[in-house]
């Protein structure tokens, strides 16, 4: 990955068309719906500002929620809706994999081990816990699991 993005998002990463994991991540730390109606109405800088943004300490959380907040305010007259934030979200525990991931990778024809999970960085687990979802659009899982060594 390079400093913001996974080599499977590449088809993007110049225009920032689609909302980067790393966003996507930070969406779900910090509580907010990122619709991507929304995210077309920011302008590179804005795109930009929210990779860039730290939103890892309960402070960064809540001033990366207020920072979008305030944007998507400016953008279209109301925030966004608020989610609820795990408390202990799956791509934090490696000893468990997603359910998600594993029928996801069996129609691949691959069985994820655990050291495999264990191996892997918190944000690649999130990529591909949301790659694996029925409602997301999942052409992308193989070159993930690819790119993570994982096939």
């Amino acid at each position: 990955m390079t400093h913001y993005f996974f080599q499977f998002e590449q088809d993007f990463v110049d225009s920032l068309r689609c909302i980067p994991m790393l966003v996507r991540l930070n969406l779900d730390t910090c509580g907010v719906k990122l619709k991507l109606v929304h995210w077309n109405q920011f302008n590179a800088n804005e795109r930009r500002s929210l990779l860039e943004i730290p939103c890892s300490t309960s402070d960064e959380i809540e001033n990366y929620r207020q920072f979008l907040q305030d944007l998507i305010t400016q953008k279209t007259g109301q925030p966004a809706t608020e989610l609820g934030i795990a408390s202990n979200p799956p791509w934090l525990n490696p000893e468990i994999i997603p359910e998600s991931v594993q029928s996801k990778a069996a129609e691949t024809g691959l069985t994820l081990t655990q050291s495999q999970w264990r191996s892997l960085t918190p944000i690649q687990r999130f990529a591909l816990i949301k790659l694996s979802r029925a409602s997301h659009e999942n052409h992308n899982f193989i070159p993930a699991l690819q790119e993570f060594g994982l096939c």
